[in-house]
């Protein structure tokens, strides 16, 4: 099931550093480094789980690879989550009502 591979690329924090950086524009593995305590082949290993993942491409341009955030795989976390949107409004009527029983 591809939202686990999802979910298991985004739990480590590196990743998520990763993906986050991605979210502002493509970048080759260097520029993602910067500021990172990372190796270079630490770098790729993280890259591959995020492109296994379907969160993360790579384009080639000769010798240097671009990554970029893959919009596909971010549609299934978005769908993934849309099963538990009908609860949200009900949890936070809940809390609204908590809060002004609180209150008085």
């Amino acid at each position: 099931m591809i939202e686990n591979d999802i979910f298991k690329a985004l739990a480590d924090p590196t990743r998520r550093a990763i993906f986050d950086k991605l979210a502002s524009g493509a970048m080759n593995a260097s520029s993602l480094r910067e500021g990172m305590e990372i190796s270079q082949p630490a770098m790729s290993q993280h890259l591959s789980v995020l492109r296994n993942a379907r969160l993360v491409k790579e384009e080639r341009q000769g010798r240097f690879v671009n990554y970029q955030v893959d919009p596909a795989g971010l549609n299934v976390v978005a769908h993934w989550l849309s099963k538990y949107r009908a609860f949200w409004p009900e949890r936070i009527d809940a809390l609204k009502t908590l809060l002004k029983d609180m209150d008085q």
